[in-house]
């Protein structure tokens, strides 16, 4: 493809990152902002683009309010930054789509909302509802609220689940990299800039790598794995610098600027992805060389006599990883009893559950309807 992807695309994430819409750590840069906007605004009324923004800039413009020189490491104070930061950042958003007479809506999510299946689908109705009345989202990880062990992790993971969420057709990363290139271009002077590749392709993660700014927490390998999640539901990604003049109206005319990603993996339907959402695998099993082709060939569900071992500790209804016995994972779903009944009846046949635990919820232990395969 010799043209960028976003000028057939009718609805679009955007996801700008901190260095790019702060002064270096002195708070938020109206003028970039601006600048950014108007060229959303060209989009929306001119290109005929639906938009989605996803904006970092919380715990930066934050740590400027609160006079704080380095990003916390406290989780505390952390999202205290995030807390008063997050004004900031969607006055800032409102103030500048307003003067070109749009409107904002800010959503903040966590975790939880890709987690939990009515919390996704009713983010999915809001969403698609702003959308409808013209409405820009802008769209944050609620950094208030949000834990390690049930943080997103980054923006361009969250740019990635929103496109998944809406079904948008494209995802636009702009960072303050040229793009991604084969080799780290700080160490190797001659490296190359890929400018088109396929999303989920494993030779692209060893190609990425190196830390984000320290204003942020995404790096390219983090690009990269967003485009290849955004894959799943059909996306392609463009991942460009934001230095760029007029970057955005460019690759709304065609032209090819950064690196292109494109999905061209067979695209899941939207239970599937709602499973693929799901960051927080809380237990594993491990699959026999039966259980895994009935798997992985024939789409089978998943039967305790399939089932060698079980790691962790779940609940029915969380999600668990399967692997073979080398611990590759094959697939991933909902389990259908706790660990503990698990670990009794692994390697029996469906009909001695009730013998076994004194109940039958399921004969499977994942049904094919709760099952990823990867």
């Amino acid at each position: 493809m010799n043209n960028s992807f976003v000028k057939q695309s009718s609805r679009l994430v955007i996801k700008i990152g901190s260095s790019l819409l702060t002064n270096d750590g002195q708070g938020l840069d109206r003028s970039a902002i601006s600048q950014w906007v108007k060229q959303m605004v060209d989009l929306h009324q001119n290109a005929g683009k639906t938009l989605l923004l996803v904006s970092s800039g919380a715990v930066a413009q934050g740590m400027k309010r609160l006079g704080l020189v380095e990003r916390p490491r406290e989780l505390s104070l952390l999202q205290a930054a995030a807390a008063v930061g997050q004004m900031g950042l969607a006055q800032m958003w409102e103030s500048c789509f307003s003067e070109h007479g749009l409107t904002t809506a800010q959503i903040l999510l966590t975790h939880e909302d890709f987690a939990d299946r009515t919390r996704y689908l009713n983010a999915r109705s809001t969403l698609l509802t702003l959308m409808n009345m013209g409405v820009i989202p802008i769209i944050n990880e609620n950094d208030t609220v949000a834990t390690d062990e049930i943080r997103l992790g980054d923006n361009d993971t969250l740019g990635a689940l929103v496109a998944g969420l809406v079904d948008a057709e494209g995802l636009i990363i702009l960072t303050d990299q040229p793009g991604l290139f084969d080799q780290d271009p700080r160490h190797h002077p001659e490296a190359q800039l890929i400018h088109e590749a396929q999303a989920g392709d494993p030779i692209l993660e060893t190609m990425a790598g190196g830390a984000g700014s320290h204003l942020g927490r995404g790096g390219m390998l983090t690009k990269v794995l967003a485009a290849k999640r955004a894959a799943t539901r059909g996306a392609h990604t463009a991942i460009v610098s934001g230095r760029e003049s007029n970057v955005l109206s460019r690759l709304a005319l065609g032209e090819l600027i950064g690196t292109q990603l494109m999905a061209t993996t067979p695209k899941l339907n939207a239970k599937q992805h709602w499973l693929a959402s799901q960051l927080q695998v809380k237990g594993q099993l491990v699959l026999d060389p039966g259980a895994i082709e009935a798997v992985v060939k024939d789409g089978k569900s998943i039967l305790p006599i399939g089932v060698k071992l079980i790691s962790g500790q779940f609940n029915r209804g969380e999600l668990v990883s399967c692997v073979d016995q080398q611990g590759h994972e094959v697939a991933r779903g909902l389990i259908n009893y706790n660990h503990q009944e698990v670990q009794k009846i692994i390697g029996q046949s469906s009909d001695q559950i009730e013998a076994i635990l004194g109940f039958v919820s399921d004969e499977e232990l994942i049904h094919r309807d709760n099952l990823l395969r990867l």
